[in-house]
């Protein structure tokens, strides 16, 4: 299953209608669920990304087992859309996650997951340069 629409451009499309909902540009909450959420403020869209990302879990779970896997198309499209919804909020964008992800390309997963440790552990250092 492939779209013909490049991700990046799908994406991008999308981010500026969530931007477009945003309280300060005019996003209402009576005519628009994302306007709704981000006005409920971070609870609300963080609480449907919890949902979204154990939905996410069920589908794959239902594929392992005979299930429709498009299933899981549609639930991590959810999962997506409302963490797309938190970026906004927090004036972010899927540019920034793509170039985190470009950041880590060609490091090893359990590399790049033992220097986050490292580097965690040096913050917490007293004293650590800030």
């Amino acid at each position: 299953m492939t779209a013909n629409i490049p991700t990046s451009d799908a994406l991008a499309r999308l981010a500026q209608v969530i931007e477009s909902r945003l309280p300060q540009n005019g996003g209402d909450p009576d005519t628009s669920y994302v306007a709704r959420l981000l006005h409920k403020g971070p609870n609300a869209f963080l609480k449907k990304i919890g949902e979204e990302a154990t939905e996410v879990v069920m589908a794959a779970k239902d594929a392992d087992n005979g299930g429709d896997k498009t299933k899981v198309v549609y639930e991590v499209a959810d999962l997506w859309f409302h963490c797309m919804i938190a970026l906004a909020h927090y004036g972010l964008s899927p540019a920034d996650v793509v170039a985190e992800l470009d950041r880590r390309a060609g490091t090893s997963g359990l590399e790049e997951k033992a220097m986050r440790k490292v580097t965690a552990r040096e913050d917490e250092q007293p004293g650590a340069a800030q």
